[in-house]
């Protein structure tokens, strides 16, 4: 027998998993690993012709170490581009080299086909009957006319909003092809099938988890509002004294999807900060089971399941659904609006486009930067006519995008008549950032988006911009964990496509650029790109890459989705152990980002309107009129329309200008004036004004917000 070499010794123990298990059983019982050894035999021997083979009933894969190695490699990259240090600081230096070297491992693992991303789901053909209700159609063309003719003055009234529900019901109904068995039936049928599994418990826990995540001191993190908030609590106002608009100009505008949701939630929660913020978190829980459901289309349930866990809990959605914009109302639309796009192209199925015509109009009803998202679906379709060659499938894809585009339009009919009627407020905003409307563009076009383009390409791993109410500023997007997958998970599913050249991995890495563009595209302020709000429909694609490649690093440690025994069954252990190491390191690490990163810093910028609202509700309390309490305006200081939500009396504005202080002395009663610390001027002319005031410094918790109460008996 040879003499072993050290490329025996090696070779021996990551040969399988029988191999590593043993080596690592005999290293911690301190016995001679050297047994364990098998050396290189002359390929001309050969067994003797009786000898009798080991029989085993599993062939164990060979253990995984590239895989689990180029893991280990990005986790420490992505720790590096951590900032540490005040002012912060990342390293490059080592990040980059580290991340190139799990790049490598990673190609050298999927081309032994030992971390692989798992198998997509085999495309349908179908031929579509054409059939259409014509009778209905014509209905609905006739109620959709009428409510445009109706939805007039930016005004929804019961006979418009009628005409134009009754429209868009009698368009799908024309449209929709009665599946066997109905949608009803299979959602019965599915729920007949709810068993109490492992896998069902898992489900349920990690929606549960999400819940807990989102709801978690939702009223303290973060505690102080914006001028943000005030345009959006003075809309939701508007409603409650029925003023029930279309479109809400207020600060460039909004849609009204957001505003009316928080509406309805006025009489739990009032008119107050976390009223819009539960709106917002609605908005965020309710993409979670779409993301779940596009994990499946992707290969598997597991996909899903792993894509939701490690969005429930991470800084980017649940910072940007606690600062409660309509931002969440992003991703909410793009995940449903992908899922069925993508499962209508790959079974041909008329009513799945319809499906996601009907998202895509809610979303267009939700939150400005969606307004890419038509775009992003002709790209999508686009990209599907370019890998498919079946003909009949390709000339149904046309005809179905049109049937996608209808659906959404009918969908959007009240805001195309807002849009008509006032072109330059509806598209003003977004006018504004792509073009020198409002400031000259600060180079070339295309030199300044493919600048934006590559600073949003750094967004997930590196720096999320300097948007300090809705972001960590100067922070990668992801967490260490979750910017490890997403990379890797990127880069297989590129290899993959590279390969197999299949439509749904093009889309999927495509959707992530697609879905940032409302940030790339502000061409006039680059210094706004990234922002996690303009981009926040990247959620949906980039946490999908992530359950990807924990899903394939778990099939390569042997999992199997059957149950096993013996070695199977040590290695799901292992596999699912693995994936929840990974995910207490993400937990751990966003709870920190955003119950004390984000709180501190957020606390530290926002100005005290919460104790100028306690002062302005005491005052009430103690017989001061409400009218006859005022803020003096100083430059970069409080929204003056902030306290009064504070302090239960909302929608007015409490603002006095220095200016107009002697008009005060006419007015009867006790008076309370609120004014900022430095204003000097303020405060002299108040003291002339009323002799007999008594003047007190209000000490904040955090000392640059300290402010003056000047009270008049």
């Amino acid at each position: 027998m040879p003499e072993p070499t050290v490329l025996d010794y090696v070779k021996s123990i990551f040969k399988d998993w029988h191999s590593f298990t043993a080596f690592l059983r005999a290293w911690a019982d301190r016995a001679d690993t050297m047994q364990l050894v098998e050396t290189s035999a002359p390929a001309s021997e050969t067994p003797p012709p009786n000898a009798e083979l080991p029989v085993t009933n599993y062939q164990s894969p060979s253990f995984p170490w590239r895989s689990l190695l180029a893991l280990l490699l990005a986790l420490i990259a992505q720790r590096s581009f951590e900032p540490v240090g005040n002012p912060p600081t990342q390293n490059a230096m080592i990040g980059v080299p580290l991340y190139l070297a799990a790049l490598a491992l990673t190609i050298w693992a999927f081309l032994r086909r030992e971390w692989t991303p798992a198998p997509l789901p085999p495309s349908q053909t179908n031929t579509d009957p054409l059939a259409v209700r014509g009778i209905m159609l014509l209905l609905a063309l006739f109620w959709g006319g009428l409510a445009f003719l109706l939805l007039s003055k930016n005004t929804f009234t019961l006979w418009n909003v009628s005409a134009w529900i009754i429209s868009v019901f009698l368009f799908i109904r024309a449209f929709w092809i009665k599946e066997s068995p109905s949608l009803g039936r299979k959602i019965a049928d599915s729920l007949s099938r709810i068993r109490i599994t492992p896998w069902t418990a898992l489900v349920v826990a990690v929606f549960v988890l999400a819940l807990f995540f989102r709801f978690h001191r939702l009223g303290e993190v973060p505690y102080e509002m914006t001028s943000d908030h005030a345009e959006k609590l003075m809309d939701v106002f508007d409603i409650t004294q029925g003023k029930y608009s279309i479109y809400f100009p207020r600060n460039t505008g909004r849609e009204p999807l957001y505003i009316y949701l928080s509406a309805l939630l006025t009489p739990f929660f009032g008119v107050s900060f976390l009223d819009i913020k539960v709106a917002a978190v609605i908005g965020g829980l309710l993409m979670l089971p779409y993301l779940y459901l596009l994990g499946k289309e992707l290969g598997s349930e597991r996909i899903g399941l792993l894509a939701v866990a490690f969005a429930a809990i991470a800084y980017w959605p649940g910072v940007i659904e606690r600062f409660a914009l309509r931002i969440s109302f992003y991703p909410l639309f793009v995940a449903p609006t992908l899922y069925y796009l993508i499962r209508g192209l790959r079974r041909q199925r008329r009513n799945d486009f319809i499906l996601a015509g009907v998202a895509l109009g809610l979303g267009l009803n939700g939150y400005m930067p969606f307004r890419i998202m038509p775009i992003a679906v002709v790209i999508i379709v686009g990209i599907y006519l370019l890998h498919v060659r079946d003909a009949q499938a390709r000339k149904q894809s046309l005809l179905w995008l049109g049937l996608l585009a209808l659906t959404s339009f009918m969908f959007f009919i009240p805001l195309v008549r807002y849009a008509i009627e006032y072109p330059d407020i509806f598209g003003y905003r977004a006018l504004t950032r792509v073009s020198s409307l409002e400031t000259p563009l600060p180079g070339p076009v295309w030199q300044v988006f493919l600048g934006n383009l590559w600073n949003a390409a750094k967004e997930f791993n590196w720096y999320n911009g300097n948007i300090w109410v809705h972001s960590i500023p100067d922070r990668p997007a992801l967490d260490v964990v979750g910017g490890a997958l997403f990379l890797l998970g990127f880069f297989l599913v590129l290899f993959r496509y590279l390969r197999s050249r299949h439509w749904t991995d093009l889309t999927l890495l495509l959707a992530i650029p697609l879905t940032q563009m409302p940030s790339i595209l502000s061409l006039a302020f680059p210094i706004e790109n990234p922002s996690l709000n303009r981009t926040a429909g990247a959620i949906v694609p980039v946490f999908l890459l992530v359950g990807v490649a924990l899903d394939g690093l778990m099939s390569a440690l042997g999992h199997r989705p059957e149950p096993v025994e013996g070695p199977g069954k040590r290695r799901s252990v292992i596999a699912w152990s693995l994936a929840g190491g990974l995910f207490v390191l993400s937990f751990v690490q966003n709870y920190d980002l955003i119950f004390r990163q984000y709180k501190s810093q957020y606390e530290y910028n926002a100005w005290n309107t919460s104790e100028m609202g306690a002062v302005m509700k005491d005052a009430i309390a103690r017989g001061v009129p409400v009218d006859n309490v005022w803020i003096v305006p100083y430059a970069f200081w409080v929204d003056t329309r902030l306290p009064p939500f504070w302090a239960g009396v909302p929608g007015r504005d409490i603002a006095i200008f220095r200016e107009n202080l002697p008009t005060t002395l006419n007015i009867a009663g006790p008076k309370i004036f609120m004014a900022a610390q430095p204003d000097a001027e303020t405060l002299s002319l108040l003291q002339s004004l009323y002799p007999q005031g008594q003047l007190q410094a209000y000490e904040s918790a955090i000392d640059i917000h300290n402010f003056w109460i000047f009270s008049v008996p």
